[in-house]
């Protein structure tokens, strides 16, 4: 018996399933550039405009996504962050794809695959083989520069440590062959770690470095942090980021700043309430340079991170064993952008929520700091880390349209350290598509292509492009 060959599974119409979600994807979706206004791409690999030798170095290598699901389908920590050859971790990556059904990874692994190397072939252990020869062979002729103008991205901002030189960065800048334009942005979570003397005092040792200036006191940190944001400035950062478990927004005066400052330095454990205190004034202090500058600021709200301490000293962060934190989070992150706006130093501000159970708080806070002069000035961010998939965009952007503006709604970020994660872009705009066609459907919005296509069209990037005011790449 012949066996007939399986359907594609990512066709031109996935996700797709009405007639007006079709028309809106296709006519206006799709034929956006991208704007990645926040990401983990390395500079350093952008500025040597860097190919990979094979695929799992481009796909595979530091995804702790990938390495959550390697090992809850029992594969070995060897295959995941170990010493197993580049092949053996790609193959059992493979093994594990078939598991991942419902996953948001089975979607992107395909529509990355797709996209890069134009393999349909469903990955598992059989076709892993053909599918890393395929790939491989397109790798060796498509460096950093062609990824990234085959994904027509006209604009990058890397996240960067106050302490930075962005060298890369100027080296970038300089490059004629690369098309999409690459800034950095100012990422200080580092300066707010005080109830970590040791490593607070090798990175203020750092900045002392960087800035040219003692920081042997309070006041000679708080100049040497304006100093690097005046340095990143003029490097072309607009963009700050910080990453918290909730928003710091305690009362505390310079003076009490100082001595725990002083403290840390000294090498004395402080105290929780202490360390709050610090970081809030610290918070305020970034937040009115960046309203001087005419920044963004971006607050990523709710990672309970490290929760594996015996894999944490082995491993290191960022590897995978993170996750959604319930701290209450509207009292503080009211407290915080009200401060700010009662000296008329609230910068524009994009707020990420990693708890689903707090959409509707946020979409709700946005609406409070809204003052008339941007719109779309406070913004509710997308679906961040575990909520970049089908359902937690949705719930994001049901709960942003009937609180506040989606037609405001900056859109769509890869928050991703691989070149060949810009599929995300697609799939967040298909599940865009299919929503407000669902909708023209059931009746519940007018089916005028012209205003549908156009909040989709600025949805998917050109509220983004003016938002920030970032001088975008001239895509041929």
């Amino acid at each position: 018996m012949n066996k007939t060959k399986m359907p594609t599974f990512i066709t031109e119409d996935f996700l797709l399933s009405n007639d007006v979600a079709r028309e809106l994807y296709h006519d206006y979706a799709a034929r956006e550039p991208i704007h990645d206004y926040h990401c983990h791409l390395p500079s350093d690999q952008i500025a040597a405009n860097k190919t990979f030798r094979n695929l799992y170095e481009v796909w595979l290598a530091g995804d702790h996504y990938k390495w959550r699901a390697m090992r809850s389908n029992g594969i070995s920590e060897k295959f995941c962050t170990g010493d197993a050859s580049d092949y053996d971790k790609f193959l059992a990556f493979a093994r594990t794809v078939p598991r991942t059904l419902r996953n948001p990874l089975y979607h992107w692994t395909h529509l990355e695959l797709k996209k890069y190397f134009g393999v349909t072939d469903l990955l598992d252990e059989s076709t892993a083989k053909q599918i890393w020869n395929t790939a491989n062979a397109q790798l060796a002729d498509m460096p950093v520069a062609k990824i990234m103008h085959r994904s027509r991205v006209t604009v990058v901002c890397t996240t960067d440590d106050p302490t930075d030189s962005l060298e890369h960065h100027r080296k970038i800048r300089h490059d004629r062959k690369l098309k999409t334009r690459v800034y950095p942005t100012w990422r200080p979570d580092k300066a707010l770690a005080v109830d970590q003397p040791v490593a607070f005092n090798a990175w203020t040792d750092k900045l002392s470095a960087a800035s040219g200036i003692d920081c042997n006191n309070f006041a000679n940190f708080l100049v040497a942090l304006e100093q690097r944001h005046e340095f990143f400035h003029k490097n072309g950062c607009r963009l700050s980021d910080h990453g918290l478990s909730y928003c710091y927004a305690d009362d505390c005066t310079e003076a009490e700043a100082a001595q725990t400052f002083s403290d840390a330095r000294s090498g004395d454990q402080v105290s929780c309430d202490q360390a709050d205190a610090f970081r809030s004034f610290l918070m305020i202090f970034f937040g009115e340079l960046d309203a001087v500058r005419g920044w963004v600021k971006q607050i990523h709200l709710g990672a309970l991170r490290n929760n594996n301490t015996r894999l944490l000293r082995t491993l290191g962060p960022d590897t995978g064993f993170d996750s959604i934190g319930d701290w209450p989070q509207a009292d503080t992150i009211s407290r915080y952008l009200d401060k700010l706006d009662q000296n008329n130093r609230l910068p524009k501000t994009i707020l990420y929520n990693l708890n689903p159970a707090d959409n509707y708080v946020l979409a709700t806070m946005i609406g409070n700091f809204q003052d008339g002069t941007v719109p779309g000035k406070i913004q509710f961010g997308s679906g961040w880390w575990f909520l970049d998939q089908k359902e937690g965009m949705e719930s994001q952007i049901n709960a942003l349209s009937q609180l506040g503006l989606l037609s405001r709604f900056v859109g769509m970020l890869t928050d991703s350290r691989s070149f060949v994660s810009y599929p995300r872009h697609e799939y967040f705009r298909r599940i865009l598509c299919n929503m407000i066609g669902r909708d023209v459907v059931n009746g519940e919005l007018p089916r005028d292509m012209k205003l549908l296509g156009g909040m989709v069209r600025d949805i998917s990037y050109r509220n983004a492009k003016t938002y920030f005011g970032l001088e975008p790449g001239k895509l041929e």
